[in-house]
This record gives structure tokens, C-alpha cells and sequence, in this order.
């Protein structure tokens, strides 16, 4: 039986030997049957979107080869629109391996499937096209509701200033958002659910699934983007209406908002280049529930957030794109420890992705949280929410619609500690893990 070591060294090396003869990279095939247009003109490596996929998502999912023309800015369709509903499939399958088994379990997890998804993925009348995924998870034995950004989208002037409008009904904050360096479509794309990870971080990385929120979105002049959305508490499998028994309820509304600038140029080559720089941010008062009654005093969460996103595209359809994201927030927790209200936390995540010829390359992450400790937040004896560590990956594309990855996550410290960070005698390098995945649409 082979050691972690040598799954590592036989998965990179077969990788990169059949990366030799890989085809083109894939996104959610009904978007291609309906653009007729080939799955990179919107992605280097989905779900990594380029300057014509972000513009394709912010005009509602829409476009078709009957609306696009030589003058947008993509290539000229080659196919005519599916007679079919915009329907696709995913099939995800992977093993997770640890450096050290948890106690009383089974090292090395085989998930068949890790995620078996549907989706409904584009026009459904004029100016309104959707992005509906629904999901079964291993983990939890059934489908429920996944990343869901429905949204209408027009056009207007605002003097001699182009402007795309629109509106958006969604169930994560971010999952509307074009670009890779927020939460939802941040990388790493892809994880595993059966590895250990850090207890804590801010609450807008966990509401996906959670929420429903309505939001309206304008991007002025193909640069400046502005939206704001209000969300709610959705909570799947609840009784309804709510009560006490659901946990994290929000108080009335929660506000998302977001602000970002893009600016693309072509340099001697036809060298295409894009530069994002934005904020983004969430206020959400909670009642904790479980058990108590849904009033009184809330748990009061503010993220502030700032994001950073540079692709740089070469004729050879070689591609590098680097994210960055900073997160604070700032937790005020009257209804659960009213003797200790104030809290932080700090998340910084930044990766870079460099694929050549969209067909094979490696991704490099490198993640960091940081807080005031806390006995009654965190537990493990030094009651720290303290994290951070780098994920490696390589990819490799065999066909246009089947990727294929190697996913290696080194932790320097984990939940406060690089050694003993539970008590037990744990180390973080402990829950190192390697996440093999092969991932199918059609």
C-alpha cells in the first residue's frame, strides 16, 4: 500500500506527464451550448473567470449567439443556441489522505461521489438568466439548494457613460460577484469536507446556503462596479418560521455591499492584462438560538474587506492570475458573552494560478487567520483562533469538460498552535492533507 508520500509523488507525476496531450479548459456547459462559444473565452481554468466571463455574468447570464456580435468583446459565436432547458451536471469524486489519522478513525477517505450537482445555468427570458446549483454532498446523504445567483440585467446611459444595471436574488453573499477574489468563488475552488479544518473565521465565509437576499448592481463604463444586497435568514431543513431551535438567525435585514474598479489593457504581443482593486463588507446582528428565544440582545458581526485581483492572458492561451483578500471583523457579542462582548478576527488569503495553454499548471495559496483569544469561543488549551499555512495544487485538464487535481494543504499552525494544539498532543502539521480529485460536467 502506498504512503501519503508516494500517492503525493505518483499523482504529480502522472499529472504533469498526461498534461502532454490536454484539451481546452470547461465551465458549466449550457453557458457554452448557449454562447456557441468555446468554454475559455469565459474562463483560463473554471471556475476562474476572464474579462468576457465577468462581462457575460454581469449581463445576466444572457448572452446567446443570437445577441452577441463581432463587436463584443469575445470571439464570434460558431454554434446556434440549444433547443434544450440551459441544464448541466457535475460529478465530483476524490480521496483525502491526512499526515496522521485522527483519533479512532480511518485514515484515507474515498467520497463516490464527493458531490453529485444539477444546475440550471442560463437565459430564462430577456435580460433575466440564472445560476442555479443544486448539490448532494456525501457527507450529508442528500440534495439541498447550492450557490444560487438568479438575476435580471439591462443597459442604459448615464450621459455618455455606458452602464449595465441590474438586479440579483442569491443565497451567498459574493456568489454574484465577478471576480475570484471574494469568498464564494475564492480559491481554493475545491476542498475536502473530510479533513479537519480551523474552528474559526469571519461569518461571512459560512452563510452560503443559509440566506436568501435581494440586491441591485450597476458597472459603469466596463470599470467601475457598485452593488448592495439585504439579506435574511434562509435556513434549509428549519422548522418555519423560525424559532428557537434554529441557530444564528439574523435580526431583521443584513447589508452587503461592494465597490470595485477594473481596468484592462493589451500590451506588444497581444498580451491581454486586467487589474481589480475593490471592497467589499456585511453587517449582521444574530440571535444566537439554540435554544433561546429569537429577541433580546444580538451577536453583532462587521466584516471589512478589501480584494486585489491582476490575469495576465497570452496569445498561447497560457494564463497567471493572483488574488488577494483581507477581511476584519469585528464581532460585538452581547446575547452570548455579554461579559466579553468585543472580538475580533483578521483573514488574509492570497493565491496565484498559472496554467499554460489551459490545459496543466500549479496554484499556490497561502492562508492566515489571526485574533484575541477567547476560553468561551475557542477551545484547545490556548483558546486562540490563530491559523495559517498553504495549499499547493496541480491541474490538469484531459478533456474539455473533465479536470483533474492533486491538493496538498501544509498547516504551520492550527486553531492557536503548531504543536499540542488540542490538548492531546496533536500537532498542526498533523492534519496536513492531500485531496486527489477528478471533476466531471457535461
Amino acid at each position: 500500500m502506498y504512503s501519503r508520500a508516494n500517492r503525493l509523488f505518483i499523482a504529480i507525476s502522472l499529472l504533469s506527464l498526461l498534461g502532454l496531450g490536454s484539451q481546452n479548459a470547461f465551465a458549466v456547459p449550457s453557458y457554452s451550448r448557449q454562447t456557441g462559444l468555446p468554454c475559455e473565452t469565459c474562463h483560463t481554468v473554471a471556475p476562474q473567470l476572464t474579462a468576457f466571463g465577468r462581462y457575460f455574468k454581469m449581463n445576466g447570464y444572457v448572452l446567446s449567439s443570437n445577441t452577441l456580435s463581432p463587436s463584443s468583446p469575445g470571439k464570434t459565436p460558431t454554434e446556434s443556441i440549444s433547443q434544450f432547458p440551459p441544464i448541466s451536471a457535475m460529478v465530483l469524486v476524490s480521496d483525502t489522505v491526512l499526515s496522521k489519522a485522527q483519533p479512532d478513525s480511518q485514515n484515507g477517505t474515498v467520497a463516490f461521489p464527493d458531490q453529485l450537482s444539477l444546475f440550471y445555468a442560463g437565459r430564462i427570458a430577456p435580460h433575466l438568466g440564472s445560476f442555479i446549483q443544486i448539490t448532494y454532498t456525501e457527507g450529508d446523504d442528500h440534495f439541498s439548494l447550492d450557490n444560487t445567483d438568479i438575476r435580471y440585467a439591462n443597459t442604459a446611459k448615464l450621459g455618455h457613460t455606458p452602464v449595465v444595471w441590474g438586479l440579483t436574488l442569491n443565497n451567498n453573499p459574493t456568489v454574484d460577484d465577478p471576480w475570484n477574489s471574494t469568498p464564494a468563488w475564492g480559491f481554493p475552488y475545491l476542498g475536502s469536507d473530510n479533513a479537519p479544518g480551523p474552528s474559526a473565521g469571519p461569518q461571512i465565509l459560512g452563510l452560503g446556503g443559509t440566506v436568501a437576499g435581494l440586491g441591485a448592481y450597476a458597472w459603469f463604463n466596463n470599470s467601475i462596479y457598485a452593488g448592495v444586497s439585504l439579506y435574511r435568514s434562509s435556513q434549509i431543513g428549519q422548522s418555519q418560521p423560525l424559532d428557537s431551535t434554529a441557530s444564528n438567525v439574523i435580526k431583521n435585514l443584513a447589508p452587503y455591499w461592494r465597490l470595485a474598479w477594473e481596468h484592462n489593457w493589451n500590451t506588444k504581443g497581444n498580451y491581454t492584462h486586467s487589474f481589480e482593486v475593490g471592497t467589499f463588507g456585511m453587517y449582521q446582528q444574530l440571535y444566537p438560538g439554540g435554544g433561546a428565544p429569537l429577541s433580546g440582545a444580538t451577536d453583532d458581526y462587521t466584516d471589512y474587506a478589501v480584494d486585489a485581483q491582476y490575469q495576465l492572458l497570452t496569445p498561447s492561451r497560457s494564463s497567471l492570475t493572483v488574488h488577494g483578500m483581507y477581511i476584519h471583523e469585528k464581532q460585538t457579542l452581547d446575547a452570548s458573552l455579554p461579559s466579553q462582548p468585543d472580538n475580533h478576527l483578521n483573514t488574509l488569503a492570497v493565491s496565484a494560478q498559472y496554467y499554460w495553454w489551459e490545459k496543466f499548471g500549479p496554484s499556490v495559496g497561502y492562508f492566515n487567520t489571526t485574533g484575541n483569544s477567547n476560553a468561551n469561543l475557542y477551545g484547545g488549551p490556548n483558546a486562540s483562533p490563530d491559523s495559517n499555512g498553504w495549499i499547493l495544487q496541480w491541474t490538469y485538464l484531459p478533456a474539455a469538460n473533465v479536470q483533474l487535481g492533486a491538493q496538498y494543504t501544509i498547516y504551520n499552525k492550527f486553531d492557536g498552535a503548531s504543536s499540542n494544539y488540542d490538548g492531546t498532543g496533536r500537532s498542526a502539521s498533523d492534519n496536513n492533507t492531500l485531496y486527489l480529485f477528478a471533476w466531471f460536467l457535461f
